[in-house]
């Protein structure tokens, strides 16, 4: 039953944030908007359901803290393989460390 739930949410958010995608320029945030958020709130859905709603809004934050992180992370890859043309396997392991520094800051301050 938690996989058919997981499936209908996630289905029709990725049709919901897929269209969002649609609309904006580029067209690849298209694929940024669709699968992410889809799979985040499926999986609060069910959370709230079996956890309760306590539980759920601390995944919230875990996720929302996450979401920070991984814009760092992509900020400084863009950064360091566009303007500064650092090669792709330097600029994903400076941006492992960032991302990593950034989740574990946020857990200390914000989510412990």
């Amino acid at each position: 039953m938690d996989y058919a739930i997981r499936f209908l949410v996630g289905g029709a958010m990725v049709c919901v944030f897929a269209a969002a995608g649609d609309v904006l320029r580029p067209k690849n945030f298209a694929g940024i908007f669709s699968a992410a958020p889809a799979v985040s709130l499926a999986t609060l859905t069910l959370t709230v359901l079996h956890q309760g709603k306590y539980f759920a809004s601390m995944e919230a934050r875990s996720m929302i803290g996450g979401g920070f992180a991984l814009a760092a992370y992509a900020w400084l890859c863009t950064r360091l393989m566009g303007k500064d043309r650092v090669h792709a396997f330097r600029a994903t392991v400076s941006g492992i460390a960032l991302w990593a520094a950034c989740a574990l800051g946020l857990w200390a301050v914000w989510l412990r």
